[in-house]
């Protein structure tokens, strides 16, 4: 044998080697490999994303605020579709010839091979005579959704609303594709993973008019979707609900906390809209409306609203002061119109009976009395920087200037200003506490949320400690809800300096002398104090925090009126109103039929 022919036997051989191998991989890829046996099948089944039941959302009592109703989507696989009669399907899914062509264009741009939505939420009846005539619409098919459904026409800003994935959000989350809904703001948003559940999929034989001929292999391979969880959240609908009617007509916020817990019992912002308009098939339409409503029904102001907190702020300077001994129960000020911070320079006060106490000034919110506690309170120490810094620590400790850390993924945190921004723009050895006197009264740089203004009603309520306040209270099969939530956190004032306040919030409404005065009935323990923060824009702003009863609170609030004038007048009514409801004690009608009535002119 030449060298030739032992060369055509290795050639010989690796052929069929190489053969036998291509015949062992065919055999596996079409035979044994289920991935390929899909792909040559791509034509004749067809892949159905199975979406979840939405979780239901229920109030503090079990009662259902949010649940379900089912819609279907009308999708399309533009490589599917033939020619069919266009109008008979417009008159079915009622839309104009026009735009029927331009929509499958587009798609037909974004993708021939993937399933995409045409019309979205078709209701039940639209769907059954649409179902009937389907098999006439090669490449058409119906996709089963949800629409939530509200038994109620408040809490909107609590609730949250549901909104379409954009781009971004469907490349960062493999959970979601085109045309998904997922939570948007409030209690939808900050629990949309336990909300939301987990798909599943469903493989359908089909023929070529696209009519279903059965599952593919049984079922094999169809996966189940999982139902997301129901939350029960710390609302109390009813005082909700009474509180957004107390709000008709009015902007501001109400914020109700039960203090030994940090739950919310109602946040009203207003104005508000009614959360059925953000669902179904006008959500888009109905949303630009909102949008484009100049009284901004879609701000939540109640978590986003940055106030000057007013005369309320002079509890925080009193309890500060007092911490740090700058203050005691029997100091006395005189107070002759006002305090002249400067040469000439006045801040005025109301006309009151002099030389007051703490309590007294509580009582009465002397101004004169909080802003020479603040002057004294920057003497004690050995710099201006060095007395704003403490001051300034103490209030982070009641959450002022912080972000709340709650679980409503939106909000704002105020405004307490760092030292270095005086002293960048005052220069930093040229201010001292008559700089930012203002503050002493809660005016000047100061901006508060309404919900933070609860919840420092909550610490005093509760002699220096408070939860952060949320709107979870339990999740369906879940034990425990976050430890953040649960974890007691404490103000940096000892319980002991709250009393001589809290007795002074007491007085403001039973003394004759007090700024709520005549304004409740006796038959309510409350404590609260008025606040009137100056608007240059306008009328000044009406605001009112308490809690009730006085020992074991179960509710602290805090209302804010956008142009109300005086704190009695529209804010401390407001309160009153909304503590006798909650603690179901008799309702002052004529009160009740004062604020119902009472429109404010927000300019």
């Amino acid at each position: 044998m030449n060298k030739f022919q032992k060369r055509y036997k290795v050639i010989l051989i690796l052929f069929y080697l190489i053969s036998f191998i291509f015949i062992v991989q065919l055999f596996r890829i079409q035979i044994l490999n289920d991935n390929y046996k899909f792909s040559a099948n791509n034509n004749a089944l067809r892949y159905d994303v199975l979406t979840p039941v939405r979780g239901l959302i229920h109030d503090r009592d079990s009662n259902l605020i949010v649940s379900n109703i089912p819609s279907y989507n009308l999708m399309v696989i533009p490589r599917e579709v033939k020619e069919f009669d266009t109008l008979n399907l417009c008159e079915l899914i009622n839309i104009d010839v026009n735009i029927f062509r331009e929509r499958l264009s587009e798609i037909k741009n974004y993708s021939k091979y993937k399933a995409s939505i045409f019309q979205k939420q078709i209701n039940f009846k639209q769907a059954s005579k649409l179902q009937e005539k389907l098999f006439q619409f090669p490449g058409f098919f119906l996709q089963t959704v949800n629409t939530r459904k509200y038994s109620t026409e408040s809490a909107a800003h609590l609730i949250g609303y549901l909104g379409e994935v954009n781009a971004q959000k469907v490349q960062k989350e493999e959970y979601y594709n085109n045309g998904d809904l997922y939570g948007v703001k409030g209690i939808e948003a900050g629990y949309e993973k336990e909300l939301r559940g987990e798909k599943g999929m469903s493989i359908t034989l089909v023929d070529v008019y696209n009519r279903k001929q059965g599952r593919f292999q049984e079922g094999k391979f169809d996966t189940l979707p999982i139902s997301g969880l129901d939350i029960y959240s710390t609302i109390n609908i009813n005082l909700q609900n009474y509180g957004e009617q107390l709000m008709k007509n009015k902007k501001g916020a109400i914020v109700a906390i039960e203090p030994n817990s940090g739950e919310i019992l109602s946040l009203i912002s207003s104005p508000s809209y009614d959360p059925k308009v953000l669902s179904g098939r006008g959500r888009s339409k109905n949303f630009q409306k909102l949008i484009l409503d100049n009284k901004k029904p879609l701000f939540n102001r109640a978590l986003s609203g940055r106030y000057p907190p007013g005369s309320i702020f002079k509890l925080l300077n009193g309890l500060i002061a007092l911490e740090e001994g700058v203050l005691y129960k029997n100091k006395y000020y005189e107070c002759n119109g006002g305090y002249e911070y400067e040469k000439g320079k006045i801040l005025k006060c109301h006309p009151h009976k002099s030389r007051t106490n703490l309590e007294q000034a509580i009582t009465i919110s002397c101004n004169t009395y909080f802003c020479k506690t603040f002057s004294d309170l920057f003497k004690k120490f050995d710099s201006t920087e060095q007395s704003y810094k403490i001051w300034r620590t103490h209030l982070n400790s009641f959450g002022v200037g912080e972000w709340m850390n709650n679980d409503f993924v939106s909000g704002e945190k105020g405004m307490l200003p760092e030292y270095k921004y005086y002293s960048e723009y005052y220069g930093r050895k040229s201010w001292n506490s008559s700089t930012i006197i203002s503050m002493a009264i809660g005016q000047g740089e100061l901006l508060l949320t309404p919900i933070q203004m609860a919840n420092i009603t909550a610490i005093i309520a509760n002699r220096g400690y408070y939860y952060t306040p949320h709107i979870i209270k339990s999740i369906e099969g879940k034990k425990n809800i976050d430890s953040t939530y649960i974890r007691k956190k404490f103000s940096s004032v000892r319980p002991e300096n709250f009393e001589i306040i809290i007795n002074g919030m007491e007085n403001a409404i039973k003394s004759t002398d007090g700024t709520a005065h005549n304004i409740f009935s006796d038959s309510i323990s409350m404590c609260g104090k008025t606040g009137t923060a100056e608007n240059p824009h306008g009328e000044d702003h009406s605001i009112f925090i308490a809690f009730a009863p006085k020992n074991k609170p179960t509710i602290a609030i805090a209302v804010y009126i956008e142009n109300g004038g005086f704190g009695s007048k529209w804010a401390a009514p407001i309160a009153g109103l909304m503590i006798q409801k909650y603690t179901e004690k008799l309702i002052n009608k004529n009160l009740e039929s004062f604020i119902l009535e009472g429109k404010i002119s927000n300019k």
